[in-house]
């Protein structure tokens, strides 16, 4: 049987944010590949400190994190220029209407639950990168076109 690499398989550089050491640990082991890297943070206040350089393809935050959560994180970024469109997969435990409402309503690209399947992941990450990126390319023709 063949090895499948389920690995992000295009160049991107991804921000993994949740309190837990070992949920980083186990992002970094299981998102990284030689073409896309993982940084992480422990919270939202790191993570906006990491962001404010630019050069991410895409966040992956918990909700529920000490300093600063997920959903002032979502305001956060999408109220900034540089990451108005940065895409942004949660990842919570929480699975109810209300924090999946809210969680999209602050500006979520994607919303996945724990305990996290990292295949699985690996592939909605893949999708969602793709996707940002033919969205920035519209954008892109739409501002020349306006131009």
């Amino acid at each position: 049987m063949a090895s499948f690499n389920y690995v992000l398989d295009e160049p991107a550089r991804v921000l993994f944010v949740d309190d837990d050491p070992i949920l980083r640990e186990f992002a970094k082991v299981n998102l990284s590949s030689e073409l896309a890297v993982v940084d992480v943070a422990e919270d939202g206040v790191q993570a906006l400190e990491c962001l404010r350089g630019g050069g991410y393809d895409l966040v992956v935050t918990d909700l529920e994190m000490p300093r600063m959560g997920g959903f002032e994180l979502l305001e956060a970024l999408r109220e900034a220029p540089l990451t108005r469109y940065l895409p942004v997969v949660v990842a919570t435990g929480r699975e109810d209407v209300i924090a999946i409402d809210r969680a999209f309503a602050a500006g979520a690209t994607s919303f996945v639950v724990k305990p996290l399947h990292w295949r699985l992941l690996a592939y909605q990450l893949r999708f969602v990168l793709r996707t940002a990126r033919v969205e920035a390319e519209l954008r892109r023709a739409q501002e020349s076109a306006a131009a």
